[in-house]
This record gives structure tokens, sequence and C-alpha cells, in this order.
């Protein structure tokens, strides 16, 4: 079941920028290597804005004390954050 209702389009866009940064990687570096085109960015945090699981993404976040090697479970992005954090 698809919703056409989405979130917070600033609240996702730094979700997906913090677990990115959480991971050890950053969004706009991958840009610049062009390994992320600002349209894969873009479809990024439009599936976060879509993503059921925003309170567990937080509260990952706020349990993070260095770098993970995972994203958060569940996460929409997971696969792609793992695909980029595999460069560094």
């Amino acid at each position: 079941m698809t919703t056409s209702l989405k979130g917070d389009p600033g609240l996702h866009f730094w979700l997906t920028r913090s677990v990115a940064k959480v991971m050890g990687v950053s969004l706009s570096e991958e840009m610049a290597r062009d390994r992320l085109s600002a349209q894969d960015y873009a479809s990024m945090v439009s599936a976060c804005r879509q993503c059921a699981l925003v309170k567990s993404c937080q509260c990952w976040l706020g349990d993070q004390k260095g770098f993970a090697k995972t994203p958060p479970p569940g996460c929409v992005n997971g696969d792609i954050m793992q695909n980029l954090a595999r460069h560094h």
C-alpha cells in the first residue's frame, strides 16, 4: 500500500544526511565524485519522506557514539547508503 502523505522535506533532508554522515558518507562529496546524481539524492530524500520509521531513525541517530557500519533497521535508503559507504 502506497501513501501520498509525505513528511516534512527539511526534516527528511537532514535525516538522510545524518544517517549518511554517521556511516562516514558525505552525500555532497559523493555528488562531486559523480557517484551520486542530484536526482538520486532527491529520490533518497523523497523515499525517506514516505518512511514510517522516522521515530526509530531519530532514536538510532541519537544512540550513535561514532561511525556505524550499517544504517538504521528498515532504512528505505539502506542499500544505497551501504553501497556509498563501501567507497570509503
